[in-house]
């Protein structure tokens, strides 16, 4: 295991099946709003050390990243039209006319003033503020819900996202340019149940995205879709790494996390805003080491269950050799629980045998925390964002290969 930004061990993972499977690399991405402009660093200097993945899996943000990533046709480059989605996405909201202006702002600063201005005008390529919504209302409990609606987003992902790609009909081209699987996860808002969309069983289109990104708390809309209404998957999971594992449970896996809040903050809040920014911290980040752990113990579980099949095995060939009496009275009864038995083991072998073989964790550090840095969109801070998940790529990448 490998972190990068944050105060963590490298670990191995301990492994005790055959090598003998195909390993599956994924992409895994969490949501975050603005703070995707990292997730775009990380994901241009991947590519560029020609890691291919097999799966991209999103959530909220995520999901929109994981989708024009999956998505992409040959002639085209997948880091190259995710880095212009950012930075369409983007908004000079500081006056750069007289430039010193801007050498006045500081990263607070500028993320207070975007923050806010996303509040009162929403983005508009991604959400639009309807039009009866009062933007000074300060008694909560009579605002109307919803307060933005992602039609803008809709169109811009039209733009960015080939969804004939994303066709369980077009498995075989899929294969021949190698796009990767896509993933993605949302909540059900009656039964605050997942719901997952998986590019290799069903068709995808625009609103198996959209229902990802609606994160209630900023006011987005819900999404309906197949008869349910869904808010942003990360409600649930903001890392939706188990939800891979469920959909691809027979190859091991090489993962590649990005995680975007910090695990690590040495400064105890000291305000009330300070206070809600490290519980969104804790809510948000990465919680996979249960997974792993898990996925190891499956591991110790599924090679003793082997050394007994092996045994028994061996066990039957001996005895069929030194008790035909007993078998020819019991031949039948024994041959049944045999195959029931090698059946039962080949099912779990097979169908829930894949193990987490190595992970790369790349962690967005946070030098200067404040509550509404996800919904700072200004360009100063979309291109800050990428350079930082590029930089950060570059020394996961090169503890990896030590």
């Amino acid at each position: 295991m490998i972190i990068v930004g944050a105060m963590k061990k490298k670990t191995k993972i301990p492994t005790t099946l055959e090598d003998n499977k195909t390993i599956e690399k994924v992409l895994v991405l969490q949501g975050g709003g603005s703070l995707g402009a990292y997730e775009c660093g990380v994901f241009r200097i991947l590519s560029e050390n020609n890691i291919r993945f097999d799966i991209v899996a999103g959530t909220s943000i995520g999901a929109v990243n994981a989708a024009i990533i999956a998505s992409y046709r040959r002639e085209k480059d997948p880091a190259k039209e995710l880095e212009r989605f950012w930075i369409e996405l983007s908004e000079r909201i500081i006056p750069m006319f007289p430039p010193y202006w801007s050498l006045y702002f500081t990263d607070e600063m500028r993320a207070i003033l975007a923050s806010m201005y996303s509040a009162i005008y929403g983005n508009p390529r991604a959400f639009s503020r309807h039009s009866d919504v009062f933007p000074f209302n300060l008694f909560p409990y009579r605002l109307p819900y919803p307060l933005f609606d992602t039609s803008p987003l809709k169109d811009t992902l039209e733009k960015y996202v080939d969804f004939s790609t994303l066709s369980v009909k077009d498995n075989t081209s899929q294969k021949i340019e190698h796009r990767p699987r896509l993933i993605v996860t949302s909540t059900d808002i009656q039964t605050s149940q997942p719901v997952i969309f998986d590019s290799n069983t069903e068709f995808m289109d625009t609103n198996s995205v959209l229902a990802s990104v609606g994160f209630p708390f900023y006011g987005i809309s819900w999404t309906e879709k197949n008869g349910h209404y869904l808010w942003d998957g990360a409600l649930l999971s903001n890392t939706p790494l188990r939800e891979v594992m469920d959909a691809s449970p027979k190859l091991d896996k090489e993962v590649y996390l990005v995680n975007i809040f910090p695990h690590f903050q040495k400064k105890l809040p000291s305000n009330m805003f300070e206070a809600w920014h490290r519980a969104r911290d804790i809510i948000y980040n990465d919680k996979t080491d249960n997974n792993i752990k898990v996925s190891t113990t499956n591991s110790e579980h599924l090679s003793l269950l082997k050394r007994m099949h092996d045994l028994l095995m061996k066990y039957d060939q001996e005895m069929k050799k030194s008790a035909e009496q007993y078998l020819s009275e019991n031949q039948n009864k024994l041959n049944i629980e045999l195959t029931n038995l090698e059946g039962k083991y080949h099912e779990i072998i097979e169908k829930r045998g894949s193990i987490i073989k190595k992970i790369t964790r790349i962690d967005r550090p946070e030098i200067h925390p404040f509550l509404f840095e996800d919904a700072d969109f200004s360009e100063m801070t979309i291109k800050k964002l990428i350079r930082q998940g590029e930089e950060d790529a570059k020394r996961a990448i090169k503890s990896d290969s030590q």
